[in-house]
């Protein structure tokens, strides 16, 4: 095995699974360190799937109990469809748009600029939605939904649209989806555990049509690297995952406001600088 690849597969693994799921974007952070590696061949594009699996499998396993509930619920439980249906109404959207708009949206925004400036604007964003949120009281206040099963499916539907902003690299989706839920009534814990959830079906839903449009640069030399990048991914997403509901408890996401701002500009200032030249 190339150790020099093996120490990228690794950084982008952790890299992936601290990411996935906080607020700040994935797949920004996976396009910044790919280019700082050097790490953004047709193969490395594959990578990012595999690893993107290995991050939504540990979520699954977090709330495999819950995702059991559901499942075995289906046919005599109320709430389970109604939080199966929910989860339906709110992927849509964002399949819908990511299918008309993917190869428009990969070839002018898959790049670390862009994708400064949307990480900039998404922080901006998150301060106003907690500045909000206090002006309105808190979140006690503020929220009307503190249960996930009792969310409506228009509920459901305004964080399937708000999920949609996350098809620009930089957005976020779960900063999508949890900031677009507080702001349709949902509180933080909430709008936190939907965002998990609703990542289930969208990214097995997109590793599945990376995969299949691109198998032919699957080969047996990169499994080892694949498996790599795969197991780092799940370990760090599943550690973050725990992690992150514990933070909620207790805090807003302002810190991750300043640290989107903060490191959107250190891009930006990099780059025009001729500190760095990003590779595309």
């Amino acid at each position: 095995m190339d150790w020099l690849l093996a120490c990228k597969a690794l950084i982008l693994g952790i890299v992936e699974g601290l990411t996935e799921f906080l607020p700040v974007s994935s797949t920004g952070h996976l396009i910044v360190a790919g280019s700082l590696l050097n790490f953004t061949d047709e193969h490395a594009k594959t990578f990012d799937v595999v690893i993107q699996l290995g991050a939504i499998l540990a979520v699954c396993w977090e709330f495999r109990r819950r995702i059991a509930s559901v499942v075995t619920g289906l046919p005599s439980r109320p709430e389970a469809r109604r939080f199966t249906l929910n989860v339906i109404i709110a992927t849509i959207p964002a399949i819908v748009l990511g299918l008309l708009l993917e190869k428009s949206i990969k070839a002018a925004l898959f790049s670390p600029v862009p994708v400064a400036f949307a990480l900039v604007v998404g922080g901006v964003v998150i301060l106003w939605a907690e500045a909000r949120q206090r002006g309105q009281g808190g979140e006690g206040k503020a929220a009307r939904v503190h249960d996930v099963d009792n969310m409506t499916p228009m509920d459901a539907l305004k964080v399937g649209l708000a999920q949609c902003f996350a098809l620009i690299p930089g957005t976020s989706r779960s900063g999508s989806t949890i900031i677009g839920g507080m702001l349709f009534g949902l509180d933080r814990r909430v709008a936190t555990e939907f965002s998990f959830f609703l990542a289930i079906p969208i990214m097995f839903g997109a590793t599945a049509y990376e995969l299949y449009k691109d198998w032919h640069l699957l080969s047996v030399d990169a499994l080892g690297i694949f498996a790599l990048g795969f197991v780092a991914a799940f370990v760090s997403a599943f550690l973050c995952v725990r992690w992150l509901l514990r933070y909620i408890a207790g805090h807003d996401f302002t810190a991750f406001a300043w640290y989107r701002i903060g490191f959107g500009l250190l891009i930006l200032l990099v780059g025009y600088s001729g500190a760095l030249s990003w590779t595309d």
